[in-house]
């Protein structure tokens, strides 16, 4: 089915369809009579053995959506009853703000990949904390990640404020957290992974979480275009802050061996899809070799088929997240991946 209308969304600007899509989407799981069986029956994975405790969560199948895909928290019922174990909203800011300028997103089909340049567009932590309240209420089972970050406005000196903001708002309603600080389309973000601003902002979370009767597990998104040393220091960090793991990776803003038109892939912004399949591999597997895998890794990036979803299990990653790939090859991939991880 999937196969027979992508070329028809393909036709248009990428942005307006995915909102097109998402819209109908949460209509149809929510007010088409049946709708939430029409989606269970059709994609939802009911298979043993896909279950997974990973950072002391119980997840449902190791297959999540990436954060990105649903910014604000509205759809993730929807994508759960298409068979997701979990769903990372975000990347949420204190305020809301618009991102930046349109066009933003630009796919390139030669290379199955997608360029964005969002720049952390949201309605602020408030609308989504009361959206996640709601969904909690009613959907306790299902797994929310609250991916947080700055705002554009806010420098980097005051950065842990925001982080703090959002932290705070979201602890009652999402299960773990995920620290973005490896966007490319925030200037000057990419600093904070830096080893003292890094380690600065991740203890402080940790001060914080330590402070509540619970605790959430606190991770860490870092870039595909770390050195080997960079590297080095973001297992040297997790195991001195005590964050619960490392989701690896973001977009890339590598262009080598494409083979789209000049005017596409120089468009600015962060990289994702099937050209970032070998390098997150690569970062995962460092990673995991790095530190006798003593954190968990959840793999993102370029996973199109369930061998590349493999191909992260194998290096390392405990879970692993979907986006550019569920666009390329429709919601079908999550039941081929579950398939592919019980044989």
């Amino acid at each position: 089915m999937y196969r027979l209308i992508k070329p028809v969304f393909f036709k248009f600007d990428p942005e307006k369809v995915h909102h097109f899509v998402v819209k109908r989407l949460k209509w149809f799981n929510d007010y088409f009579p049946l709708g939430k069986t029409i989606i269970r029956g059709s994609y939802d994975i009911s298979i043993k053995g896909l279950e997974r405790e990973v950072f002391g969560i119980k997840f449902k199948n190791p297959v999540g959506m990436a954060a990105g895909f649903d910014k604000n928290g509205e759809y993730v019922e929807a994508l759960s009853n298409l068979g997701f174990g979990f769903i990372e909203v975000g990347t949420v800011t204190p305020l809301p703000q618009p991102g930046n300028d349109k066009p933003r997103m630009f796919r390139l089909q030669a290379d199955e990949a997608i360029i964005n340049r969002m720049g952390f567009n949201n309605k602020g932590v408030d609308v989504m904390a009361e959206r996640l309240r709601l969904l909690k209420e009613s959907h306790p089972h299902i797994v929310v990640g609250g991916n947080i970050g700055k705002n554009k406005a806010t420098p980097n000196e005051d950065a842990v404020s925001d982080y703090i903001k959002c932290f705070d708002r979201l602890f009652d309603v999402v299960d773990y957290f995920v620290v973005n600080v490896s966007s490319p389309n925030t200037p000057g973000l990419r600093a904070l992974q830096e080893k003292e601003p890094l380690m600065q902002l991740l203890n402080t979370l940790q001060q914080r979480n330590k402070k509540n009767d619970i605790s959430r597990p606190i991770l860490l998104k870092i870039a595909p275009d770390l050195t080997d040393e960079q590297l080095d220091d973001i297992v040297e960090i997790v195991k001195e802050t005590g964050i619960a793991g490392v989701i690896a990776t973001n977009t890339t803003i590598d262009r080598n061996g494409l083979y789209s038109e000049e005017k596409v892939k120089n468009e600015m912004g962060g990289l994702s899809g099937k050209p970032l399949t070998k390098r997150s591999t690569e970062v995962i597997r460092y990673l995991a070799e790095k530190s006798n895998k003593s954190f968990p890794i959840i793999g993102v990036g370029g996973i199109h088929s369930a061998t590349d979803a493999k191909e992260k299990i194998e290096a390392g990653a405990s879970l692993v997240q979907l986006y550019t790939g569920f666009i390329y090859e429709g919601p079908g991939l999550i039941k081929q991946i579950c398939k592919a991880l019980v044989n």
